[in-house]
């Protein structure tokens, strides 16, 4: 069984939105994670914000990438549901962490941070549908 045909198949929410408004989003989200992080690192080489301060974009970057191989690859709901509970704590870290310097960065992570809370909300229901 092919993963769409897997995904398909699982129970999920009436409000569960079509693959392609999905695909959508993160093509929007992915570009503004990338330039925050791009922008977090180029200010830790030239020390104007503490190397420390890169560690939750780090943990975010990771979290964020492994969990379709969890998700789809190893069909592993629950390992999902905890992955992106980390992707959405280490979103509010990373806000947290990088206010103090740079603010900008902040208030570009509320469109990742509002997705990826219903992104979350969504993984946990369905996790718990299929259980």
């Amino acid at each position: 069984m092919s993963w769409t045909e897997w995904y398909n198949a699982l129970h999920k929410p009436s409000w569960t939105p079509p693959g392609s408004t999905i695909g959508m989003i993160w093509s929007i989200l992915y570009p503004i994670l990338f330039v925050s992080v791009v922008f977090v690192l180029v200010q830790a080489i030239r020390r104007k914000v503490p190397w420390k301060v890169l560690i939750p974009f780090g943990v975010n970057v990771v979290s964020n990438v492994i969990f379709t191989p969890i998700q789809f690859g190893l069909r592993n709901l629950e390992w999902a549901a905890v992955d992106i509970l980390v992707v959405w704590a280490s979103i509010v870290w990373m806000m947290v962490a990088i206010w103090r310097y740079h603010r900008w960065v902040t208030f570009a992570q509320v469109p990742y941070l509002l997705w990826v809370s219903t992104a979350t909300v969504l993984q946990l229901s369905i996790t718990w549908m299929n259980r």
